[in-house]
């Protein structure tokens, strides 16, 4: 018997330390935020990710939790990779777009942001350093840097190379070297340099997050023992293309490192924005740790709710989360009573207006009520971008289904100028459904296989989002969209 307590305490602290491993990395924003930049003021956390081509502009979100997240801002610009920093009373964000990067900066994190100002300098992912003499710089992809004006909205030079990043095993499935993302902090007498290797996509193994160190912002650079930091090593792993990394402290002088991943299996759904602890050795260096201790999400605090994006569509204005693709003219949509009133463009969903929302998991249903007003088509889509989505769109006349942008089916429209619509989307195999009640459905597709919507097939670095489409020069518009959970195990 003595042998056996023993046994079970034995048992009891394997399964208590398994746990404890498996807490992190913990899911912060699930779905397609990438390239997670994050920014502690005092108690307050902001965070922002690209926005690519999805307009209008940079997210702003605020925590002072980290795991509560309530969106407060739009930032001019659209682009890839920022970098969200403060220097004396000022936030600025740093992005790449096209050949050049660029800089809007706001007195109050939620606005007004100021037009961008184009910095005329080549290479992306800019990450900002001020150093201990209060000059201020830009480290750039493939280990440059440039010296910044003291307003931090012109360049004094040009880049010069001053890291060559870490060389990995040769051995490693990666898509390219691709030395990129630079993120950079001081502490204790040095500069810790944070870097991406290994390709964003391409084999769930190809991503990473490495760390060098200097006494100066300039180099020359030491790399950690413990590189890299995070690697995805097997495509058997919960998360595919580990990388993008940034290393940061909260008030209680914890430290904690995020980034961004795929889900296993589910490059549609974006890249999601991962947390993990980290300890720091005897030596200077730092690592992840397995376990720390976080708050839990509670859905009673104002905007926590990232995994709901349902909507009402109450209020005066459209919310935050909102995107589309493309430009937005000055006025495209406008709320009243519940509905959401869109004004089209183009004849088809290939060149149709989107409003687009990010699912978030495996395996969901959404649906909306949409009404024709003026406009000739609307309907309900996954859209990765022009040419590559899937969906239901209808017709005074017909119902017409989509997949990769092909229309395979048409039906008899039987249910006028107004119906629900709905698509439910398991595990990358949709069904498309029509209803005049929102209660008794009528399936029109299934079995559409989306999978394939993703980067490593298109590029573009997008995900598959649910979009509301109206094609025309008229309006449609939507009333009570909804978007329902169908995971059947935890993501």
């Amino acid at each position: 018997m003595k042998y056996k307590k023993y046994f079970c305490m034995f048992a009891a602290l394997v399964v208590a330390c398994a746990a404890a491993a498996q807490d992190y990395p913990k899911v912060i924003f699930p779905g397609d935020y990438p390239d997670p930049t994050i920014l502690r003021d005092g108690k307050d956390f902001y965070m922002t990710h690209s926005s690519f081509s999805y307009s209008p502009g940079f997210l702003i979100w605020h925590s002072q939790d980290l795991v509560n997240w309530e969106p407060i801002s739009r930032a001019n610009g659209a682009g890839m990779a920022p970098d969200l920093v403060k220097y004396g009373d000022i936030y600025y964000l740093y992005y790449p777009w096209g050949k050049t990067n660029y800089v809007t900066w706001a007195k109050d994190m939620r606005g007004p942001w100021s037009k961008p100002v184009d910095l005329h300098v080549e290479g992306i992912d800019p990450g900002h350093i001020v150093d201990q003499e209060g000059n201020r710089y830009l480290h750039l992809s493939e280990g440059t840097v440039v010296q910044l004006a003291e307003d931090g909205l012109s360049v004094v030079g040009k880049p010069k190379k001053v890291y060559d990043g870490w060389q990995y095993p040769t051995n490693w499935d990666v898509e390219c070297f691709c030395l990129e993302s630079p993120k950079l902090f001081f502490k204790d007498g040095y500069y810790y340099l944070t870097s991406a290797e290994g390709g964003t996509a391409g084999p769930a193994t190809s991503h990473m997050a490495v760390s060098a160190r200097s006494r100066k912002v300039t180099g020359p650079w030491e790399n950690s023992p413990y590189n890299p930091i995070v690697h995805t090593y097997s495509a058997d792993d919960a998360w595919w293309s580990k990388g993008h990394a940034t290393v940061f402290d909260d008030a209680d002088g914890n430290w904690w490192i995020i980034y961004h991943a795929y889900k296993k299996g589910f490059h549609t759904l974006g890249r999601s924005t991962l947390l993990e602890p980290i300890e720091w050795t005897n030596d200077g260096w730092f690592r992840t740790k397995s376990h720390a201790t976080l708050p839990v999400a509670d859905e009673k605090v104002k905007g926590c709710g990232i995994s709901d994006i349902s909507d009402n569509f109450c209020g005066d204005r459209i919310g935050l989360r909102w995107s589309t693709f493309g430009g937005v003219p000055k006025r495209c949509t406008e709320l009243s009573d519940g509905w959401i009133t869109v004004t089209g463009k183009g004849n088809s969903p290939q060149n149709g207006r989107v409003l687009l929302a990010i699912p978030v998991h495996e395996g969901y249903e959404t649906q909306v009520e949409v009404e024709l007003q003026t406009a000739s088509e609307a309907g309900l889509l996954l859209f990765y971008k022009p040419k590559v989505f899937a969906g239901i769109t209808f017709k005074t006349d017909s119902i017409k289904c989509y997949s990769e942008f092909d229309e395979f089916k048409t039906s008899r429209n039987i249910f006028g100028r107004k119906m629900c619509l709905k698509i439910i989307n398991d595990r990358n195999i949709c069904s498309f459904q029509a209803s005049s009640d929102g209660e008794h459905w009528q399936t029109i597709a299934s079995g559409i296989n989306v999978s394939d919507m993703n980067h490593n097939e298109y590029n573009g670095f997008r995900s598959l989002r649910i979009a509301l489409y109206v094609g025309g020069d008229g309006m449609a518009r939507f009333h009570d969209f909804k978007y329902k959970n169908l995971n059947i195990t935890k993501s």
